[in-house]
């Protein structure tokens, strides 16, 4: 039906010109939005293209292989960060080239496969929401591996998931990645497959990690924890260490469907509300960032975990895990304005440092080399595509 009108021949009335609907449309654009969903193609274009061109970035195993860790046609949490980062801005904006590059992934990986580790493990959790959007079939893949954590995956005292590595079994070692990489795909898993022992097993993954790791001081994570001598290594406070933590206990709140009452929620809440208070007073206030060791400004402003704060602590805003203060929504859109501004013309997020092993000393979190990733990408995917919420 027309909705613009004709004044009547018979009407002594002045004729109106009235806009068209192509006008009309034009002036209702929001160019912040436009802007926004052009950088986030932009960054999705750069996160499927990345070539380590010199080839220092690939990791050779004892059994001739070669991962690509930079490179988006291989296996690692690189990889499994990508693809929730597909997932989630495919969700919010129903982009399809967002979803057949995650299936596409899927389809030659699986035909290949790979070790199983807490790293390799990441990769699940974008599967298992694909198998129960019925995008995909992966029901035997989902089993295999959330069977393996469980049951053999191996395990440090008291029953935490030991962060084993393509390279290294880390024994007796707990990091704070592990939550993001291992125990989000496991608790997923567990409510597609509806097998109430993998949720039960992440609850209690979390708050063994929240034990062991949290620094009651300062509110922030240390890297890694070892019971072999039961010490925090180096005692570093790591930003992109403490963003996987930002960004996984909203996401597991409402995973679970947490009610607000519930005791668990109620724990995780109160140590993120810790930790994102600590991250509003050591953020930089002229760039947005943070610093890859997060209370030591002699360390380089890194961006990777700067996006996971803005994903963690806007999510945690929208959820209302988080009161709605000035100083968080502040804290939230500096970081995106220094996510933005470290984002090139061709969608590369820049200031990320490469993949960080825990070390015995805080001078060599900062030897880091700073280079492209796939999770630099996908964590500014997240945070953009979360932010992208404020002008649906």
């Amino acid at each position: 039906m027309n909705t613009y009108r004709r004044t009547s021949s018979r009407e002594n009335k002045p004729s109106v010109a009235h806009p068209s609907p192509h006008t009309m449309s034009a002036r209702n654009i929001n160019p912040q939005k436009v802007s926004l969903l052009k950088t986030i193609r932009s960054l999705i274009n750069c996160l499927v293209n990345i070539k380590d061109e010199t080839g220092q970035f690939l990791m050779t195993l004892e059994d001739g292989r070669v991962i690509d860790t930079k490179g988006w046609n291989d296996w690692e949490w690189t990889h499994g960060i990508g693809l929730y980062g597909l997932l989630k801005f495919h969700e919010i904006t129903g982009d399809e080239e967002a979803l057949r590059i995650a299936l596409s992934w899927f389809k030659d990986r699986f035909e290949i496969g790979t070790t199983k580790n807490v790293n390799t493990m990441s990769p699940l959790l974008t599967a298992a929401y694909l198998h129960e959007a019925k995008e995909a079939n992966y029901l035997a893949h989902l089993d295999s591996w959330a069977e393996w954590v469980m049951y053999d995956m191996p395990r440090t005292e008291e029953g935490g998931l030991q962060h084993i590595t393509y390279l290294v079994d880390n024994y007796q070692q707990l990091w704070d990645d592990t939550l993001m990489m291992s125990v989000l795909p496991l608790a997923k898993i567990g409510l597609v497959l509806d097998r109430a022992e993998y949720v039960e097993e992440a609850k209690r993954q979390f708050m063994l990690h929240i034990k062991y790791l949290a620094d009651p001081s300062t509110g922030l994570w240390f890297h890694g924890w070892t019971f072999d001598g039961r010490h925090h290594f180096g005692r570093a406070l790591w930003g992109r260490g403490n963003c996987w933590i930002t960004v996984s206990i909203p996401d597991f709140v409402e995973l679970l469907k947490l009610p607000p009452s519930d005791g668990l929620r109620l724990f995780l809440v109160s140590t993120l509300k810790a930790q994102i208070d600590a991250l509003v007073r050591l953020q930089d206030l002229d760039t947005g960032l943070w610093h890859t060791i997060l209370d030591d400004p002699t360390s380089y402003l890194e961006a990777s975990a700067t996006a996971g704060f803005a994903y963690g602590i806007l999510k945690s805003l929208r959820l209302r895990l988080i009161p709605k203060e000035e100083r968080y929504v502040t804290a939230a859109k500096k970081a995106i304005d220094g996510v933005l501004k470290n984002i090139s013309e061709t969608g590369e997020l820049q200031q990320v440092s490469f993949g960080t092993p825990v070390f015995d000393t805080k001078e060599e979190y900062k030897k880091i080399p700073l280079t492209s990733m796939p999770y630099g990408q996908s964590l500014a995917l997240l945070a953009l595509t979360e932010y992208l919420r404020t002008f649906l």
